[in-house]
C-alpha cells in the first residue's frame, strides 16, 4: 500500500483522490490544508485518518509515503523541498515551478536524495487516446504543416475579475498568470512538447486583462526546423475547435487538446479511422496508475525508461513556459529572487 498525503483540499484533488479508489494501491492517510476545519472536513469526506494544518508537523509526523501537491502555482517549490527533505515522494499537479532555477534547484535536490521520486501531473499524456497519438505521429512519414492545439475554457473565477477581485488564478503574486501558466497553457505545451520534442524558437502573443496576466485567448508559436506549432487557449472564453496534426497529405483529429476524448486520422485520401476513443472513468486515472507502477518497482528498467522520460518531459516543459513568458514580459516575483 502506498500512503498518500495531500496537500490542498480543492475540486482537483478531490478528483485525484476519486482516481486512486479505482483499484489502485494508493490509500489517502494524511491531509493538510491551512485551516483545520477544511483539512477535518476534507478527510472526513475521504476516510484519512490524520489531519494537520501546520507544514512541519505534516512533513515530521505524517504517515505517508507521497505527497501530492494542488496548492497555488506559487507555492508548489517551497512544498516540493519541504516533501524531499522529509524523503517523501512528490506528485505536483502541473504547471510544477514557475521558472528554469526552481527547477534546476529540484533536480540538484532530488539527486541527493536518488530514492525520492518525482512526479508532474500532466494527466493526458498518461492516456491511451494520447498514446494513439504518438503511434500515429511515428507512423506518418512527413510532418508537414507543423499542428494546431486548442483549450480555450472560460474560468468561473473570471466572473471575479469582472467584479473587480483577484483570485490566484488570475494573479502574478501567486504565478497564476492566466492562460499560460494553468491547464490551456500547460496542455498545450505538453502536447507539442512530447510529440515533437523542444522548439527552436518560442513566441508568445497573449491579451493581458485588468490583474496584468494573460487571461484572454492568447496565440503561441512553437517554431521547429520544418513547421510550426500553433497554440491557441484562453480562459475568458469557450472554443469548441478541435485540434490538428498534419503530414503531407493526411491529418490527425483531435476533439480537445486537454481531455483528448476522440482521435480520428484521415489519410491522403480523405478516409477517417477513429484511432483513439477510450472513455476514462477518470481523467487522472492512468497516471495514477503510471506513478503506482513506478513507485511500487522503480528498480524495473522499463519503469526507469519511463520515469526519466516524464521527468525530462518536465523539465523541457518548465523551460518552454518560461521562455514563452519571457517573450511576453510576464513576470512572477520568484523570478526576481
Amino acid at each position: 500500500m502506498i500512503k498518500l498525503g495531500i496537500i490542498g483540499t480543492n475540486w482537483i484533488t478531490q478528483q485525484f483522490i476519486d482516481a486512486t479508489e479505482l483499484n489502485t494501491d494508493f490509500k489517502l492517510t494524511s491531509v493538510y490544508s491551512r485551516t483545520m476545519d477544511k483539512a477535518k472536513a476534507f478527510a472526513e469526506h475521504n476516510h484519512a485518518a490524520e489531519t494537520f494544518d501546520d507544514l512541519d508537523r505534516f512533513f515530521n509526523d505524517g504517515s505517508f509515503d507521497v505527497v501530492y501537491i494542488a496548492s497555488p502555482n506559487s507555492l508548489h517549490f517551497k512544498y516540493a523541498k519541504l516533501a524531499i527533505a522529509a524523503d517523501k515522494h512528490i506528485i505536483v499537479e502541473k504547471p510544477a515551478f514557475t521558472n528554469q532555477k526552481q527547477m534546476a534547484e529540484i533536480e540538484a535536490l532530488l539527486k541527493q536524495k536518488p530514492n525520492v521520486l518525482f512526479f508532474e501531473a500532466a494527466r493526458q499524456i498518461h492516456t491511451a487516446n494520447f498514446k494513439a497519438i504518438e503511434k500515429q505521429v511515428a507512423k506518418m512519414p512527413v510532418i508537414q504543416g507543423g499542428a494546431e492545439f486548442t483549450y480555450e475554457k472560460y474560468s468561473s473565477r473570471y466572473d471575479k475579475v469582472l467584479d473587480g477581485e483577484v483570485p490566484n488564478i488570475f494573479s502574478l503574486k501567486f504565478a497564476g498568470g492566466g492562460a499560460l501558466q494553468d491547464l490551456g497553457g500547460v496542455y498545450t505545451v505538453y502536447d507539442a512538447v512530447t510529440l515533437f520534442g523542444m522548439p527552436d524558437e518560442v513566441s508568445y502573443f497573449p491579451q493581458i486583462i485588468s490583474t496584468e496576466v494573460d487571461g484572454k485567448g492568447g496565440t503561441a508559436i512553437l517554431q521547429y526546423p520544418e513547421y510550426n506549432v500553433v497554440l491557441n487557449f484562453g480562459k475568458t472564453s469557450n472554443s469548441y475547435m478541435q485540434s490538428e496534426i498534419y503530414g503531407l497529405r493526411d491529418t490527425i483529429e483531435i476533439d480537445d487538446a486537454g481531455e483528448i476524448g476522440d482521435v480520428v486520422y484521415v489519410n491522403g485520401e480523405g478516409e477517417r479511422t477513429t484511432i483513439g476513443n477510450v472513455d476514462e472513468v477518470n481523467p487522472m486515472y492512468p497516471e495514477v496508475k503510471d506513478f503506482e507502477r513506478v513507485i511500487n518497482n522503480s528498480d524495473d528498467p522499463q519503469n526507469k525508461l519511463d520515469y526519466d522520460r516524464w521527468f525530462q518531459l518536465s523539465m523541457n516543459v518548465n523551460k518552454v513556459l518560461f521562455n514563452l513568458r519571457q517573450d511576453a514580459n510576464l513576470v512572477f516575483p520568484d523570478d526576481e529572487e
